[in-house]
């Protein structure tokens, strides 16, 4: 987002928490998110998820409940975790999507691709 200056502001990602939680026999990271995912605030997130994926776990939940919109970078940041995991025989979900970041997978055609869910814990009980 930009400001009537027309300076970016990068405080309007916050990466909440990043956690690493067992399920059945599954480590599992969940990265919770919150804010707004655009050009500005993408670099943020493509950070976070290249650290999350790094970690050796190759399965992660994406807390998105708390992300108001998205825009393609976003979708392009989550796409690239989404291979990164795959390419380690791994997962990645989404889960807690609001309207408009649902819209924006939607639109985009990769909500045949991503597994979506409505809540956090439906995404680590899958």
């Amino acid at each position: 987002m930009t400001d009537f200056h027309g300076a970016a502001d990068l405080s309007q990602l916050a990466v909440i928490r990043t956690a690493t939680t067992t399920t059945g026999t599954e480590q599992v990271t969940v990265l919770h998110l919150h804010g707004e995912i655009d050009l500005y605030t993408a670099p943020r997130l493509r950070q976070a998820l290249t650290t999350a994926t790094a970690r050796g776990v190759p399965r992660l939940v994406v807390d998105l409940a708390g992300v108001s919109f998205t825009d393609s970078s976003g979708i392009n940041a989550l796409l690239a975790a989404y291979r990164a995991t795959r390419s380690r025989s791994g997962w990645l979900r989404l889960a807690g999507l609001r309207p408009a970041v649902e819209r924006a997978v939607r639109f985009s055609g990769l909500d045949v691709v991503f597994d979506c869910y409505p809540t956090l814990e439906q995404a680590l009980t899958a």
